[in-house]
C-alpha cells in the first residue's frame, strides 16, 4: 500500500493526530511507503513528541504522525525503509512498538455520532432559551394579538429546531415501530410530537396556552442524557480486528533461482502452504510452520504468557505471532492466512464478544416495562376525558400532559448520569471505563481471574542475585550482554550499569543464535548464555549462565517483579468475599511458587489461549460472574468472554480493546476501587429509578385528573431530571 501523508498542524497534539483517512485521501506517490506501528506504551504529549522526533531524525522517514488515542504512529517513508528498522530505533529509546497491517484496519474515523449529538444539543439549548424568553412575556400577561404573535414566533423557532434536534429519537422510534416493538424513544417521540401538535392547535385557535417551550426543553434534556450516554461508551474497535492487524503484512519468501536461493518481499496474503519464509531476529512469525534452518530463541509471552525464551532449532514448530529473538530462521509454512493460530484466536475473541453483547442493561430492562405502560395510560386518559367531556381539545391536552409528565427523561438520565459521574471518579484514580455497561457488570462480579505475566507482575525479568558476583565477573558479563539483543541480556546489562560497573575489554565478541554470546578475555574464552551451552547446572529459576575460562559456570538468576499493589489487592479481594484464581501460560513450577507467594489457592499453569477462554466459560456456566484481568494476546479471548474485564495500559492493543476497563497507572490498587465504585453506582442507578417511579406515582394521577397542563407537566419532568442528575453527582 503506497500513500503520501499530508502535513497538517494539530491544535492539540496531546489529544489527537490527523486521522489515517486523511492520509489515504491524498494523492499517492508511487515511491512512498506507508508504515503503521502500534505503540502500546505511549501515554502523554511528551511521548508523542519523543516518538515523532526519533522517527523524523531517522534516514528514510519523510513524515511521522502519532495518534495518542489509537496509540499508533503513521509513517511516510522512502523506498527500502522497513518497519523493523523503525521499531529498532524506537525500542532503543525505550518505546515498545509493533507493526500493524494497515489494510486490515479500518480508516480512523472521527466521532461523528458524538459531534452530531452535541450539535443537536447546542441547537436545542439555544432555541429553548429564546422560546423561554418569549414564554416569559406570555406569562407576564400578554394577551390577544400580542400573545398570538409570541406563540407564532415560538412555533417558528420550535418547529425547525425539533425537526433537526429530535431526529435521533424519531429515527429510533420509527425503526422500532417498523419492527413491531416498542422502545424508550417511542413515548419520547410521541410526547414531543403531541406537545407540538397541541401547541399549534391552541395557537391557531388563539388559545391562552402553547407548549412550544415544553417540547423544546424536553428535547434538550433528552439529548443531554443521550449525549452523556454516548460519552460513556468507547468507540472501541473490534478486538478481533486488532488481532488480525498484528499479523505481519510483508514477509521475506525464499525462492529457488538459477543462481541459487533468493529472497523476495511479498504480501503475507500471497503465501501458500509449503512456502519457505525467512524470519530475522526481532521479527514476528507470519505463519504457523516448522523450522527447516537456523537456531534461535523464541519469545512466546504475548501468545502463551510464558516468560522464558524458548530454544528453537530445525524441526521445531512455531506459531504466528511469536517473536524471533536471536538468530535468523527459515520456516516452512504449514498454515497461512485464516488457518493460523493467531486467526483462530481472533475467532475465539469474536465469539466471546458476541456473547457479551447479549447483556441487557438496567436501562433497557426499564424501557421494556415502561414504554407500553406510558402509551396505554395516555390512551386511556384521552379516551376517558373525551367520553366524559366530548371535548376533543380538552382530551388531547390531558393526553399530552400525561405523555409529557411520564416521558422517560429521568429514566433516560438515570444510567448515563451515574456512569458519567462514576467514570470521572475512576479516571481520577487511574481507570478508564470503555464500555457503557461495564459498571453494571462489575457490580455483579463474584470471581476474579488474574493472568500472571504482565498483570500481577511487571512483565520484565530482573536480576535478583547481582551481589553474588564479583566486580570482575560483572564487567565481563556486561560486555557480553551488550553484544546481544536477547531480553535477559538487555535486562542484565541495565542492572550492571545501574550498579556502576564498567564493561570489561573483550575481543572477538560473537553471538551464537539460540545459545548465547562468547568472546575472549585475557586469552580465555568467556561465555554468557544457556546452561546446556556453557556447562551450567539445573535451576528452577530463569537463568543466564556466565563461564570464564575453565571455571565453573555461575548463574545470573532472574525473576519477574510483582506489580505494585498486587499483594494488597489479592488480600483485599479475598477479604471482601471474592473467589480469586490465577491462570497463566507459564510453567507449573513458576505459577505454583507465585500463587503461594500471593496466597492464591486456585491456580492453573501452562494454559493456552483457548484453555483460558474455556475456563472463563466454564465458570460462567457454573453461575459465576467473572472479572478477568489480563494483558496479553493469550488473554484476549478470556477478556472478551468474561462478564467484565480489565487490562493494564501496558497491555497489547488487542487486549486493551477487548477489555471493559483500562488501568492507566502501574499500581493495581484502583481495581478494588473500581469494584467498590461499581457497586455504589448501581445503588445510585436504582435510587434514580425509584425517584423516577415515585415521581410518576405522584405526578401521573394529577395529570390524568386534568390538574396539570402540558407546561406544568414539562416543569415537573424537568424537576425530576435535575433531581436524578444531582443524585448521580453524589458519586463524585
Amino acid at each position: 500500500m503506497t500513500v503520501a501523508m499530508r502535513p497538517a498542524a494539530s491544535a492539540c497534539p496531546a489529544c489527537s493526530a490527523a486521522p489515517a483517512a486523511e492520509a489515504l485521501a491524498d494523492a499517492a506517490q508511487p515511491s512512498d511507503v506507508n508504515i503503521v506501528l502500534s505503540l502500546p506504551s505511549i501515554h502523554c504529549a511528551a511521548c508523542i513528541s519523543g516518538v515523532e522526533g526519533l522517527l523524523g531524525a531517522t534516514d528514510g522517514v519523510r513524515g511521522a504522525r502519532v495518534n495518542l488515542t489509537l496509540k499508533r504512529a503513521q509513517i511516510d517513508a522512502a523506498p527500502g525503509t522497513t518497519a523493523q528498522d523503525l521499531i529498532k530505533v524506537l525500542e532503543n529509546a525505550g518505546f515498545e512498538a509493533h507493526e500493524l497491517d494497515s489494510t486490515a484496519l479500518r480508516a480512523t474515523e472521527t466521532d461523528k455520532a458524538g459531534r452530531d449529538l452535541l450539535m443537536r444539543l447546542a441547537v436545542a439549548g439555544f432555541a429553548a432559551m429564546n422560546v423561554m424568553l418569549l414564554s416569559v412575556a406570555v406569562w407576564s400577561g400578554a394577551e390577544g394579538p400580542t400573545r398570538d404573535m409570541f406563540h407564532w414566533i415560538s412555533a417558528a423557532i420550535a418547529l425547525p429546531t425539533i425537526a433537526f434536534s429530535a431526529q435521533p429519537f424519531f429515527k429510533h422510534a420509527w425503526t422500532a415501530l417498523r419492527a413491531g416493538r416498542l422502545n424508550m424513544d417511542v413515548p419520547i417521540s410521541l410526547a414531543i410530537l403531541l406537545a407540538l401538535g397541541t401547541s399549534l392547535w391552541e395557537t391557531s385557535l388563539s388559545g391562552e396556552h402553547a407548549y412550544f417551550d415544553a417540547a423544546i426543553t424536553l428535547t434538550f434534556f433528552l439529548l443531554a442524557g443521550r449525549y452523556l450516554d454516548h460519552r460513556t461508551r468507547a468507540a472501541a474497535r473490534s478486538a478481533a480486528e486488532e488481532l488480525a492487524a498484528l499479523e505481519v503484512p510483508r514477509v521475506s519468501r525464499v525462492t529457488d533461482t538459477s543462481d541459487g536461493a533468493a529472497e523476495e518481499q511479498v504480501p503475507a496474503s500471497e503465501l501458500a502452504i509449503g512456502d519457505l519464509i525467512r524470519v530475522r531476529p526481532g521479527g514476528r512469525m507470519p505463519v504457523d510452520g516448522d523450522i527447516v534452518d537456523g537456531q534461535s530463541e523464541l519469545d512466546r509471552s504475548l501468545l502463551t504468557g510464558e516468560t522464558r525464551p524458548i530454544y528453537a532449532g530445525p524441526g521445531a514448530t512455531v506459531s504466528a505471532g511469536e517473536v524471533n529473538l536471536t538468530g535468523p530462521l527459515t520456516i516452512r509454512a504449514s498454515a497461512v492466512g485464516r488457518d493460523t493460530s493467531l486467526h483462530r484466536m481472533a475467532d475465539l475473541v469474536a465469539v466471546a464478544e458476541s456473547g457479551r453483547s447479549r447483556y441487557t442493561s438496567l436501562a433497557d430492562k426499564a424501557a421494556k416495562l415502561y414504554a407500553p405502560g406510558v402509551h396505554i395510560l395516555s390512551a386511556l386518559a384521552f379516551a376517558g376525558w373525551f367520553v366524559y367531556t366530548l371535548d376533543l381539545r380538552t382530551a388531547l391536552n390531558i393526553a399530552a400532559a400525561v405523555l409529557i409528565i411520564t416521558c422517560p427523561c429521568a429514566l433516560g438520565l438515570a444510567v448515563p448520569a451515574v456512569t458519567t459521574a462514576a467514570s470521572g471518579r475512576l479516571f481520577r484514580k487511574g481507570l478508564l471505563i470503555k464500555e457503557s455497561t461495564a459498571l453494571e457488570r462489575m457490580a455483579q462480579v463474584d470471581t476474579v481471574v488474574f493472568d500472571k505475566t504482565g498483570t500481577l507482575t511487571a512483565g520484565a525479568p530482573q536480576v535478583v542475585n547481582l551481589n553474588d558476583h564479583a566486580r570482575r565477573e560483572l564487567g565481563i558479563a556486561l560486555a557480553l550482554a551488550d553484544g546481544s539483543s536477547h531480553p535477559l541480556s538487555q535486562s542484565l546489562a541495565r542492572a550492571i550499569r545501574t550498579a556502576g560497573i564498567a564493561p570489561a575489554k573483550l575481543g572477538n565478541i560473537t553471538e551464537l543464535p539460540g545459545h548465547g554470546t562468547q568472546a575472549t578475555w585475557q586469552g580465555q574464552t568467556v561465555q554468557l548464555g544457556r546452561a546446556s551451552w556453557v556447562g551450567g547446572g539445573q535451576s528452577p529459576d530463569t537463568c543466564a549462565w556466565l563461564r570464564v575460562g575453565d571455571t565453573v559456570a555461575e548463574p545470573f538468576r532472574f525473576a519477574d517483579q510483582i506489580r505494585d499493589g498486587a499483594e494488597a489487592l489479592v488480600t483485599r479481594l479475598q477479604e471482601n468475599g471474592y473467589d480469586v484464581t490465577l491462570m497463566s501460560g507459564d510453567t507449573t513450577q513458576a505459577v505454583e511458587a507465585f500463587a503461594t507467594r500471593l496466597g492464591i489457592a486456585k491456580w492453573i499453569a501452562e494454559a493456552l489461549p483457548e484453555d483460558k477462554a474455556a475456563k472463563v466459560a466454564d465458570l460462567t456456566y457454573q453461575g459465576h460472574r467473572v472479572l478477568m484481568v489480563g494483558d496479553g494476546l493469550n488473554d484476549t479471548a478470556a477478556l472478551a468472554g468474561a462478564h467484565a474485564s480489565i487490562s493494564p495500559a501496558t497491555a497489547l492493543d488487542a487486549a486493551r480493546v477487548a477489555s471493559d476497563v483500562v488501568l492507566l497507572g502501574q499500581s493495581l490498587d484502583p481495581i478494588s476501587d473500581a469494584l467498590d465504585t461499581s457497586r455504589t453506582a448501581i445503588r445510585r442507578i436504582r435510587q434514580n429509578f425509584r425517584i423516577a417511579t415515585w415521581y410518576n406515582i405522584i405526578a401521573v394521577p394529577l395529570a390524568v385528573a386534568g390538574l396539570c397542563s402540558p407546561l406544568i407537566a414539562a416543569l415537573a419532568m424537568s424537576t425530576s431530571s435535575i433531581t436524578v442528575s444531582l443524585n448521580a453527582l453524589r458519586l463524585k
